[in-house]
Order: structure tokens, then C-alpha cells, then sequence
């Protein structure tokens, strides 16, 4: 162990660059960019330190330009993921008892090779794989990932330092042990620092770790492993698996040193995960930790007090940003009708200045959805708001998969606040608007809460305060991250700890410590320093 009470250097969040023209960052992003997109690479599935290569693979194309070709990678079938169980809880045995300041060095390690040399090569990797504009992938692939390293170190000794009272008879004190057994990290396409994040801070805590990511976020992936692996994380820690997502958990949740679930995800794959978890509970060895964040229908609510243009900027920029793509995105709003004509204007007259196409290309805010399943989606649900009576497209409304899979952001309204796209989650460039009268404004308080199954994002904008107090109340239970006068989209850590309840999750503040909580077992210890040596008390004295 280590000798000493130390001190990491405090957290700060990572300062989000410019990539104006001409700057340096620009240069070095566009160089890596063009580079990898030439390149042909061979993604191995990362085992006990070791490459594995299968031969079974599966091709990697950008959802901007779906017939170029990036690469494969190895898909697992049973025996690769016994081995990469085993292979962890052989690595447990000595990274649970590594000294806690020697796993933070090897976190704070790499969020400085992200930071610095891997920046430009994480940013270009997400662009290319994820299509995300050049600023999306800046905000979540480098300043966001660099943020949940950072603050995880801090948090984590934030936990290690609460400590219970103590007399000078006995001394109590609380160690937070990793979890027995391995744990299980399942990741998304969105977001590249997520899919860090979720296997990191288990292992941060001592914990091992089984990660499959998203079919679609492989290529990130990649470069995420080869940071851990540079910044020295120890083999068989942290494991990374590619291949059928149904086999793969299989596998796991029926081993009975299964003890931990990070996932984010759908909120259909989160239960079905927590159903087979449940089943299987008389097999395992502990009550696995099961942590979720999934699925968001989140919402904009206008008072008639607010500011038009502030109220349009914070639609559009929390609708279509990363084309909707996130699970806080903003996809249904409440428009008062006093504002509508003005708040549509400009909607539409900012709508039309939208640029399509490649992050490559700077200056399109908008690029591609992830996949052709998606897509699909997608225009089907366009097609039939084109179809119904009470839905209006009001802008937008075109979609190309020719080149790559390009929906065009699109806005609707509804005089039916129930109506399809006012309550499933779609999860791209698609927002639906219901105009309410302005005496209404509190039933509808009331309709935007029960609409939907999910509470994980909402925003209210209003210039009256007294109106801001009632909807902050009404919908206590609506969303996790609640935002005034603000986008419900763009959580940074330490700041606004993200997660929702209801449909949305588990609401285990992510960029927070209350995350970290969930991946410890305390042990309480008491050591009495002068022990009694007669059972009796003196109540029992005559």
C-alpha cells in the first residue's frame, strides 16, 4: 500500500476547442481524418492483453458514405467470452488490490493521451464511424471523455474519505471494496465518451470488466483500447468483445460470478436484460448491481412569457444537433399560441440555412443517422405524419440513403398531444410541436408529464418566474436533468450529473459520485481498542 493521504490534481473540465478556420486544431483533425479514412484497418477483439483475431468478421462502413469501406472486425462466438470471464477474474486478483492511487495515475494517464496526442485521432474516429460534426465529436469524444477520467478519479476518493465517526474507544471505518466477481459494460454508437466511461469507472473502482460496444461504434472503440492500453491498463481488467449481442449476454448472465450491469441503451433491451437477470438470480453468487441509462422522449415547454428566438435557438439546437441522435435530444414541444407564428417563422427561415452532408465538411450541421435500420425508422414515421390529419410537416420532411443515410431534420405539428411522434421515441432529426392555449399553460404541464414512459431530459422557458416555480413542481417526476431557459441536451460533468428515471433508467448520476457508489461494496471494520472481559452490565449490579 501506499504510504500517504494523496492528493490528485483537482478536476477541471477539459476547455472545448474553437476549430475555427485556420486554427491549429483544425489542420491537425482534417490530417487525421483523410488519413484513417485511407486506411483499411483489421479491428482485433482485445482478450487478456492479446489480440484476437477470429477470422468470422463484419465490415465497418461511415454512415455519411455507406459504400466506403473502413475496415472489419472479429466477431466472438461462446469460448471467446468464457475466456474473457475467466480471463478477468484471474486479472481481479491483483487489481482489486492494487493501491487505489495506482489505478488513478493509470485513468489520469489517459485522459491526458486523449487530451493531447490521441485528440485528433479520437475526434476524426468518431467523425468518420459516427458521422458527428467536428464540435460534436470535440465535446463528447475529447472534452467529455477527458471530463468523466478526471472527476472519476476525484469522486473516487471523494467516497474513500466518507468516513463514519469514531470514539476513543473504538475506531469505525468503511472500506469500499470492488465487487466480486467481473462485471459487464454494454455500450452505444452515440456517444464515444460513454462507451469509455461505461467500463472505466468500474475499473477505476477495482473492478474487471467484460465490454462489448455497439456494432456501430467499433471503430472508436479501437482507439479507446489503444489508449487504456498505453496508459497501462493491466491485461484482462478491462476486455473488449464484438459479435451477436444475444449470445454474448447470454454467456455472461448465466455465470455465476456475474456481478454488475453498466449499460446505456433501449429501454426494450435494459428490461429484457433485467428480466434474464432476475431469472437467473439463484445462480449467482451476489445480487448483481444493475445500472441503466436508456431511452428519452424529452421535451421543450414554452410559457407565454418566454423569448421567441430563444425559445426557436433552443429547439433547434437541441433537436437536431448530432441529427437528434441522443437520448436527450429535444424531440417534442409545447408552444404556447400567442408564439407560435413568431417562434415558426424562425424555425423555418433558420431550417432552410441547414447544410447536409460530411463532417468533413465544416460547415454542415448536419450529417448522416447511423445505420439503414435507422433510417428506415425514420421515413416511415415521416411518411405517415405526411398521411394523417392531424399531423402538418411544417418543415423538412425529405430523406436520401443513396450515398449515405441522410434524413432531412424535420419539423411537425400536431393538434393531437398523444400523437405517435409526441411519444415514441425516435431518435433522430425529427421534432413534433403542439400549440396549446395560453390559458392552458398548466394542463398542459399536466399532458407533457403523462405523454410519455420516459424522464430523462425537459426544459422550460419562461421570463416569469412564479410560471418557472410551477413547472419545476409539476414535473418533479418527468425528467432527471431538468433545464431553465436552456436546451435539455448537453450535460457536462460535474456540473450537471446526467440520468433519468421512470422509462429513461436507473438515474445513477453519471458525472457524479453517485455512479461510482454503485460499483463498491463497503465493509464496515470496528476495532475496539480495550475489549470488555465480563459479560455483565452494570444495570445487573444489586
Amino acid at each position: 500500500m501506499g504510504k500517504g493521504f494523496f492528493k490528485v490534481p483537482i478536476a477541471i473540465n477539459e476547455p472545448v476547442k474553437s476549430y475555427k478556420p485556420g486554427s491549429t486544431e483544425r489542420k491537425e483533425v482534417l490530417s487525421a481524418y483523410h488519413k484513417m479514412l485511407e486506411q483499411t484497418i483489421d479491428v482485433p477483439m482485445y482478450i487478456n492483453g492479446e489480440n484476437i483475431r477470429t477470422g468470422n468478421t463484419q465490415t465497418m462502413h461511415p454512415p455519411h458514405n455507406h459504400k466506403h469501406l473502413l475496415g472489419s472486425y472479429h466477431v466472438a462466438n461462446k469460448e471467446h467470452i468464457k475466456t474473457a470471464i475467466s480471463t478477468a477474474l484471474e486479472a481481479r486478483k491483483s487489481w482489486s488490490k492494487l493501491p487505489w492511487e495506482q489505478r488513478a495515475g493509470i485513468f489520469l494517464r489517459a485522459a491526458e493521451l486523449i487530451a493531447g496526442p490521441y485528440r485528433a485521432k479520437i475526434n476524426a474516429s468518431t467523425m468518420i464511424a459516427q458521422s458527428k460534426t467536428v464540435f460534436q465529436a470535440e465535446i463528447d469524444a475529447a472534452c467529455e471523455f477527458v471530463d468523466f477520467l478526471r472527476f472519476n478519479v476525484q469522486f473516487m476518493t471523494d467516497i474513500y474519505k466518507d468516513q463514519p465517526e469514531s470514539t476513543s474507544g473504538a475506531w469505525n471505518r468503511i472500506e469500499y471494496r470492488p465487487l466480486e466477481g467481473f462485471t459487464y459494460a454494454v455500450s452505444p454508437f452515440n456517444f464515444t465518451s460513454i462507451a469509455g466511461n461505461l467500463p472505466a469507472c468500474m475499473a477505476l473502482m477495482g473492478n474487471v470488466v467484460v465490454w462489448k460496444p455497439s456494432d456501430s461504434q467499433v471503430y472508436s472503440a479501437k482507439v479507446i483500447m489503444d489508449i487504456f492500453e498505453e496508459a497501462g491498463i493491466p491485461p484482462g481488467v478491462i476486455n473488449v468483445v464484438f459479435g451477436d449481442p444475444v449470445m454474448i449476454t447470454d454467456v455472461i448472465l448465466a455465470n455465476s460470478d456475474f456481478s454488475g450491469l453498466h449499460f446505456t441503451g433501449s429501454t426494450h433491451i435494459f428490461k429484457d436484460l433485467w428480466k434474464q437477470i432476475g431469472n437467473n438470480i439463484h445462480n449467482y453468487k451476489t445480487y448483481p448491481r444493475i445500472v441503466g441509462e436508456t431511452g428519452g422522449k424529452d421535451f421543450i415547454i414554452a410559457h407565454p412569457s418566454a423569448n421567441p428566438k430563444q425559445v426557436a435557438t433552443g429547439m433547434l439546437r437541441g433537436a437536431f444537433e448530432f441529427q437528434g441522435q441522443k437520448c436527450s435530444a429535444a424531440s417534442r414541444a409545447y408552444i404556447p399560441q400567442s408564439l407560435w407564428p413568431e417562434i415558426k417563422s424562425f424555425l423555418i427561415k433558420e431550417m432552410k440555412t441547414f447544410k447536409i452532408g460530411s463532417p468533413s465538411d465544416f460547415s454542415n450541421f448536419i450529417t448522416a443517422v447511423i445505420h439503414e435500420g435507422s433510417f428506415d425508422k425514420l421515413a416511415g414515421f415521416i411518411d405517415q405524419a405526411k398521411k394523417d390529419s392531424d399531423a402538418n410537416i411544417i418543415a423538412g420532411g425529405g430523406y436520401d440513403k443513396s450515398e449515405g443515410y441522410f434524413i432531412e431534420p424535420t419539423l411537425i405539428e400536431t393538434t393531437n398531444p398523444k400523437y405517435a411522434t409526441m411519444s415514441t421515441e425516435l431518435f433522430g432529426p425529427v421534432m413534433t410541436v403542439f400549440v396549446y392555449q395560453d390559458i392552458a399553460f398548466e394542463a398542459t404541464l399536466k399532458i407533457v408529464d403523462e405523454t410519455s414512459e420516459y424522464a430523462l431530459t425537459g426544459a422550460i422557458f419562461s421570463d416569469d418566474r412564479f410560471a418557472v416555480n410551477v413547472a419545476t413542481k409539476a414535473l418533479e417526476n418527468a425528467a432527471g436533468n431538468f433545464y431553465i431557459n436552456d436546451k435539455p441536451s448537453g450535460a457536462v460533468v460535474g456540473q450537471q450529473p446526467f440520468g433519468g428515471a421512470r422509462a429513461s433508467g436507473t438515474n445513477d448520476k453519471a458525472g457524479s459520485a453517485q455512479n461510482l457508489l454503485r460499483w463498491v461494496s463497503p465493509r464496515m471494520i470496528k476495532e475496539t481498542f480495550v475489549t470488555p472481559s465480563d459479560y455483565r452490565y452494570p444495570f445487573l449490579e444489586n
